[in-house]
This record gives structure tokens, sequence and C-alpha cells, in this order.
């Protein structure tokens, strides 16, 4: 009997990848072009059912390009810039433009030191994965109140130097912190409706040297740490 050979996740992604983009920028071309009455007029009804396909098709890419992203990072073949990154700065920087759950009475409260918080990598990337944690906190908070990011430094305990940025409730910032210096427990990255954004960052933060990790019996809450410039 033939044993079945399972495939890479990198390949079946770069698979995927491969068999969507096209479909998908077929079908937003002519979204476009129906939205611009190169078809003919539209009434409003006709309207709003293309302009409701078409942003569930930018959905759609983008997914395909967080899938291109994650096969890249999980097979090793994404490059990361090299460059001083203040980590505090760069929370202040997102957190002004991050409005998921005003509607619900959910405010981002940012915590970080005066002092810059330098760590070396890749400016873009860290921006990306950051927001991705504090949309999935802000999202997943069920009820009015603030999430809380807090931006500190620490020493693990074989002597490095780290920042840490904690993510969640008043109440799970101790033991998410708690974790920073020893091993950490593993993050969810996999729930639905946030797409591969976490898995993302996930890789992104393990490609920076750093860890990611969730807090105990909390899905929204997280923390990561990433090794301070030297």
């Amino acid at each position: 009997m033939p044993v079945e050979t399972i495939e890479p996740l990198p390949r079946l992604l770069s698979l995927a990848v491969h068999e969507l983009r096209t479909p998908v920028t077929v079908v937003a071309g002519y979204l476009r072009m129906l939205l611009r009455e190169q078809g003919g007029p539209l009434n409003d009804r006709q309207r709003k059912m293309l302009d409701e396909a078409e942003r569930s098709c930018g959905r759609l890419a983008a997914l395909v390009a967080e899938m291109s992203d994650l096969g890249r990072l999980e097979s090793g073949a994404a490059s990361l810039a090299q460059q001083d990154v203040d980590v505090a700065a760069l929370l202040g920087e997102l957190a002004s433009g991050m409005h998921e759950g005003e509607d619900r009475g959910v405010q981002l409260e940012l915590r970080c030191t005066e002092s810059p918080v330098v760590v070396s990598g890749d400016r873009a990337r860290l921006a990306a994965a950051l927001t991705s944690l504090m949309h999935a906190a802000l999202r997943e908070r069920g009820e009015p109140g603030a999430v809380v990011v807090q931006c500190s430094t620490i020493n693990t305990v074989d002597g490095a130097r780290c920042a840490v940025v904690a993510i969640g409730d008043q109440t799970e910032l101790p033991a998410l912190i708690a974790h920073a210096t020893r091993d950490t427990p593993p993050f969810d990255e996999w729930r639905g409706g946030l797409g591969l954004a976490l898995p993302v960052a996930r890789r992104v933060i393990e490609g920076h040297g750093g860890r990611l990790w969730s807090a105990d019996g909390a899905r929204a809450a997280s923390a990561l740490r990433l090794p301070l410039r030297t």
C-alpha cells in the first residue's frame, strides 16, 4: 500500500496562493468596472450589492496576501530588515490610529516608559504584528472597558535584557508579564474571524528572536518579548 505524503505547510500555502490570486484579481477588476458603470447605469440596489461584493472580495484578497506572507515566514524565505526600532514610540503611533471597539465602549490605554525601548528589527513587520495583537484584544473584549497595552523592559533568567509588551485587561497584565522572565506558555493563534494575522504575528516576533504567549483562560490577552538592541 503506498504511503501518503503530507505536503509541508509552506508548499501548501504557496500552491493555494497561486491558485487563488488570479481569480480574485479578475473578480475584483470586473467589480470595479461595474461600479464605474462601464457595463451600464446602476440603480441604488445594484450599487449596494456590488459595494458589498467588492468589500468581500477585498477581504479575500487580504487573506490571500496573509497566506503568502505566512508561507514565506514559515519557510524562512521572508527577509527581515535590521534597523533600530523604538517599540514604545511605535506603540504610540499605532494606538493613535486604533479605533476598533470604540462603538462598543472599549478603549485602548497605553502605558509605556518615557525612555526609548529600542530593538533591532523590521519596523514595518513589527508594526503589523503589534497592530494585529491590539486589534484582536479590542475585537474580542465582550464588554465596555479598557484594553491596556503596557511596554517595559526586563532581565530574563539568563541575564538577557528584553522589551516586554503586554496587552489585555488590567487584571491580566501581572500574570502575563510574570511569564516574560521564564519559559512562556503557548500562544493561541488559531481564532475565527481574524484571518491569518495572528499566525503571521507570531512568526514575525519569533523571527526577531522573541517570544509571544497568551494568558491562561483569556483568549484576547497576549504578551511578547523582544531582545533589546545591544
